[in-house]
């Protein structure tokens, strides 16, 4: 066994498990089609390692070596197709088929050409490298694309040019005098190599984007309230943090909100009716909240907003509208009537959002102890509010 036969062994094993770990993956990622998309096109791909050799040791090698071409670039655009799913740029399945059709026909003229001359090897080469380098634009073009993303994106223009660069290695060192005679020379056992790295790398690159993906979805789980559907205490915390590591100085709110009686709710009309005030009330919070807002459910019928780059007035208006909204939650039992307090803080730095938390929450005690279905801010802020005109109470 020579060298470049070990390296189709190579490829065809490496080839096999890539596409048995990309079918395991999609059962569990949110990017299924692309991820059996993906386990196809290894797939198929792994089956021109089986074509060269049966090329080299048959006697009929031409049909062989237009199944290894066409295998290849089958692979290729099928892993384009899910990179197509996985990034918003589908591909048009009508343009793929007829360019894999014009592709095997021109194999097919080209086959009988010296092989080794620039006609020859770039019209092999060519192909693949289009798929390649359109695959890569489409990853590189991605609006929302990650750091996982952008390397991603350069390898696949790496790979790409990689196969215009084998054309111009195989007229410089020959590729042999024909398809037979390929398995055993120098420029084989460079082509199957490199080959061989680029599929692992790029195999794994496309492997880290899905699990990181399942990875990222499972912290959005888990830091997801399944009844409010907002976040719950741990997500609602990492996205002030974020918040604030982004503008750590500068003029923030933070509202702690409670809902009234709710003890009383659920003793009266059920658990049933509870939940459906849960659900409603965070529906209002997702509906009336700015988009920069974070959102939270901290505790059983407590919430939390935080507010970035709003004054301690506009956050108590915000407050004030969302009271007046939550008398009105839709679809509860006729005679139930849902208010809800509020306390307000503003917010100047990260280090200070404890002593925040603290402030708004002794805010929320007051207007419960004022009566409830109230907003109050803290007692420094209520002085300020009353010269703005903002009128902190029902």
């Amino acid at each position: 066994m020579n060298g470049v036969t070990f390296f189709l062994g190579v490829n065809f094993v490496v080839a096999v498990c890539f596409s048995a770990v990309f079918t395991v993956v999609a059962t569990r990622s949110r990017s299924r089609r692309a991820a059996l998309w993906l386990a196809a096109g290894f797939g198929i791909a792994s089956l021109s390692a089986l074509c060269e050799l049966l090329v080299a040791y048959t006697a009929t090698p031409k049909i062989w070596a237009l199944g290894a071409f066409a295998t290849v670039l089958i692979g290729m655009m099928l892993l384009r197709v899910g990179m197509g799913h996985l990034y918003g740029r589908r591909l048009d399945k009508r343009i793929a088929a007829f360019f894999v059709g014009a592709s095997i026909v021109l194999s097919y003229v080209i086959y009988d050409l010296p092989r080794g001359t620039p006609l020859q090897a770039f019209s092999y080469q060519s192909p693949f490298a289009i798929v390649l380098l359109d695959s890569a634009f489409v990853v590189l073009s991605f609006r929302g694309r990650q750091m996982i993303d952008r390397f991603l994106g350069v390898l696949m223009l790496f790979t790409g040019l990689h196969f215009l660069a084998k054309a111009g290695l195989a007229v410089w060192v020959g590729a042999g005098s024909g398809a037979k005679d390929y398995i055993h020379t120098n420029y084989a056992l460079i082509s199957q190599s490199t080959t061989a790295i680029l599929v692992v790398a790029v195999g794994l690159t496309l492997l880290a984007a899905l699990v990181l993906e399942i990875m990222a979805d499972q912290r959005s789980e888990s830091e997801r309230d399944t009844l409010s559907t907002i976040a719950n205490r741990r997500g609602f915390n990492r996205q002030v943090q974020a918040f604030l590591g982004a503008a750590s100085h500068g003029q923030h709110a933070v509202i702690l909100c409670d809902l009234d009686h709710f003890k009383r709710i659920n003793d009266t009309y059920g658990h049933h009716v509870g939940d459906m005030v849960i659900q409603s009330f965070g529906q209002l919070m997702n509906d009336s909240a700015p988009k920069r807002a974070a959102l939270g459910r901290i505790g059983g019928e407590e919430f939390a907003i935080f507010l970035p780059d709003t004054d301690i007035s506009a956050a108590a208006l915000f407050a004030q509208a969302l009271r007046a909204a939550t008398m009105t939650l839709p679809d509860l039992p006729d005679g139930l009537i849902v208010t809800a307090s509020f306390g307000i803080s503003p917010v100047t730095s990260a280090a200070g959002l404890v002593d925040s938390y603290r402030q708004a929450d002794l805010a929320l005690y007051a207007a419960k102890n004022a009566g409830r279905n109230q907003v109050r801010l803290t007692a420094l802020n209520e002085a300020e509010a009353s010269d703005k005109h903002v009128d902190t109470r029902v």
